[in-house]
């Protein structure tokens, strides 16, 4: 199965689901099979020695349990995450935990070199203003090596406009500063952006932090992030991994001296989670047609954030053709509330529930309680 496809689990599964569901309006739902499908398909990259799943992407405990059993370690970005992790995953190792803050504040850093986590250093700056922080660690170094890459400006971490990692005018820089810290550099990381396809998007960055450990004679892992893109349409092709392992193994094999890291995070949840909500009412206006249902973007602010794309059914006919297009929207007072623009469904009315596809991924992660509507909750398929 191939994260993204229209052939996914919940299509032979709706009874399940709509089980699972109850008499609930909305709800999350997460299918841990296929986050070990996902992970089990990630194997084809021989060349990369540590996987890191992106706790940002979705942090429920049983996808963390899940990952963690299938050899993964984790990758953080706050201390809240950090604690998320150790909480929930009983035998999770801190040399297997990586610390990843951005703009974070200096009692955050400091909470997490004491207890000996492995964190990332993004700003020349705070080598020279918190030295003491940081003499005697070993550290990352996030370094700005890609221009940026993904579906969305909102969602391209690399190039000048973006405020993540350490500049290429400031490359040369960082020796002074490790070494005036006393901090000494073992790996290097970069990550551009998310939704990306194109396999120069971890090559080239891959060439640059390579050519840059050798200014930093500690440093023996090149951290080349995530980010692989998941298709939103029947007929977008995944991004081929095993042209993405041929690649890396090249890059492996001009540099056998250092290790080669990636921190997927959607790729392994977003094809394992749907949103299901109830159609509360229908709507024509014009030429336009409207389809209501039970949460909108207090549960998925993807579509509206920065315009992502879900497949979405009406899991309730879901054998019936579609006769109507239309948009689907929530209860939120936004004009921004749309779940879908310009939908093929069959016929919608009240109590039916619709499904949102690849919602695994920043989907209940980043959800909120906008106009005091409480999000979908949570909920994990039986085996």
């Amino acid at each position: 199965m191939t994260a993204g496809s229209t052939a996914t689990w919940w299509r032979t599964r709706r009874d399940a689901l709509l089980a699972c569901l109850g008499k609930r309006d909305c709800a999350y739902v997460y299918d841990l099979a296929t986050v070990q499908t996902q992970v089990a398909a990630f194997g084809v990259l021989r060349s990369v020695t540590q996987v890191l799943y992106a706790l940002k992407a979705n942090p429920h405990p049983e996808i963390l349990r899940t990952v963690h059993a299938a050899g993964c370690g984790f990758e953080c970005v706050s201390r809240a995450e950090v604690e998320r992790v150790l909480a929930e995953v009983p035998g999770a190792s801190r040399e297997r935990l990586l610390f990843t803050p951005n703009f974070a504040p200096r009692a955050e850093y400091a909470w997490a070199l004491e207890r000996g986590l492995r964190v990332t250093v993004d700003n020349l700056s705070i080598l020279r203003d918190w030295p003491a922080l940081f003499d005697g660690r070993e550290i990352f170094l996030r370094l700005d090596a890609s221009s940026g890459h993904g579906h969305h400006e909102k969602v391209r971490t690399g190039g000048l406009h973006s405020k993540f990692g350490v500049p290429p005018a400031e490359f040369g820089e960082l020796p002074d500063a490790v070494a005036a810290a006393g901090a000494r550099v073992v790996g290097l990381h970069v990550h551009g952006g998310s939704g990306n396809f194109d396999l120069a998007a971890w090559l080239g960055p891959a060439r640059i932090l390579a050519a840059e450990a050798a200014r930093h004679p500690g440093a023996r892992i090149l951290n080349l992030g995530g980010g692989i893109g998941i298709p939103e349409r029947a007929d977008q092709a995944p991004l081929d991994l095993r042209a993405l392992e041929a690649a890396l193994a090249g890059v492996k094999a001009s540099h056998p001296g250092l290790e080669l890291w990636m921190e997927p995070g959607r790729y392994f949840v977003a094809a394992a989670g749907v949103l299901l909500a109830r159609v509360t009412q229908t709507k024509g206006k014009g030429d336009k047609r409207y389809v209501g249902v039970a949460t909108g973007m207090n549960s998925l602010i993807r579509p509206a954030l920065y315009g992502a794309r879900h497949e979405i059914v009406n899991l309730s006919r879901l054998d019936e053709p579609p006769c109507q297009t239309c948009t689907i929207v929530g209860p939120i007072c936004e004009s921004g509330d749309e779940l879908g623009r310009d939908r093929r469904l069959p016929r919608c009315v009240e109590g039916d529930v619709l499904l949102v596809a690849d919602a695994g991924a920043y989907g209940h992660a980043m959800a909120s309680s906008y106009n005091l509507r409480a999000p979908a909750p949570e909920l994990v398929m039986p085996e």
